[in-house]
């Protein structure tokens, strides 16, 4: 017989981000608001790449991709709470979970990879500018994309096949609000030391630390390179075309940094997930809209090709 504290599940409960029900509206809202705001901005950022033949470029190319993976990033975290309280019910089948924790693990790549990808979009556009489209054609940057999208995918794999292949949990409750394969293994009763491994080694290297020192040079270049330049007018326009980027990227390290610490509170970081998750795909138009002025100017057309159509 199974020790009684040993369980063979068939579903999970995902238990939200609080189980206080004086909380459940107002976490609905708050929830609904962040993904009807993300849905509309990325969408809108989409639309206006492919609508206006000015934005036809290698950063809008990867900003595009990185509307993509925003939207459908947002959609897999969140889709839980709003579901969970419209049905009232916030059990997952353990097959429907694995795919959930696949699809959320792989498009958390896609979105570093897709950063970094930008990053050093920048830093041939400001480095090697005379070279850039040379450099950045589309062939170029179609296979920097596929690349993203499809190590995103492969890199989860060990992770989903390890999981897959774990048999018993101390319980059936995930205390977070998505379906993520940390919480999965603080509950698992198999052994699952190379899962561990796998998770501390490969997907902090791979995952988090390649990425970052990628972005940390390719910027460590452009400082350098935006500092050579006499005018302080040439320094502000060089500065500017990778400021929205720079802002992305500062605030999205910073909470993966903070989601490492030991022994961090658990509501301290289920609201870290939520800001990388939710906040970042959320900021993301807002930044890329408010501080560019392609992108202004294409919102600008835009409405005066509706307007002369009225």
């Amino acid at each position: 017989m199974l020790d009684v504290n040993q369980t063979i599940v068939t579903f999970f409960i995902v238990k939200g981000i609080s189980e206080a029900p004086e909380l459940q509206l107002p976490i609905f809202i708050l929830v609904l608001l962040i993904y009807l705001i993300t849905l509309g901005g990325n969408m809108l950022i989409l639309l206006l790449i492919c609508l206006d033949h000015h934005l036809h470029t290698p950063m809008y190319f990867f900003l595009a991709n990185l509307s993509v993976v925003d939207v459908s990033s947002c959609t897999v975290a969140l889709h839980r709470i709003l579901l969970t309280f419209i049905t009232k019910n916030n059990t997952v089948g353990s097959v429907e979970f694995m795919i959930q924790c696949f699809m959320f693990g792989s498009l958390s790549g896609h979105e570093l990879f897709i950063l970094t990808a930008m990053s050093w979009d920048r830093y041939v556009a400001i480095c090697r500018p005379l070279s850039y489209h040379a450099i950045m054609n589309f062939r170029a940057c179609a296979m920097l994309a596929s690349f993203c999208w499809l190590f995103g995918f492969i890199q989860v794999l060990p992770y989903s096949i390890l999981m897959a292949q774990i048999t018993c949990f101390s319980s059936n409750e995930i205390n977070h609000f998505c379906c993520d394969l940390i919480p999965v293994m603080e509950i698992a009763c198999s052994d699952i030391s190379l899962l561990e491994a796998l998770t501390y080694i490969q997907g902090l290297i791979l995952f988090i630390i390649a990425p970052f020192c990628f972005t940390f040079i390719s910027y460590l270049f452009i400082i350098i390179t935006i500092l050579k330049i006499r005018s302080n007018t040439g320094r502000r326009k060089a500065f500017y075309t990778c400021s929205s980027h720079l802002t992305v990227i500062i605030l999205l390290y910073t909470t993966l940094i903070y989601q490492t610490i030991p022994n961090i509170g658990l509501g301290s970081a289920k609201l870290l997930s939520l800001f990388n998750t939710a906040g970042i795909p959320m900021l993301n138009p807002i930044l890329y809209s408010l501080k560019n002025k392609d992108v202004k100017s294409a919102l600008r057309r835009g409405w005066a090709t509706i307007g002369n159509n009225l």
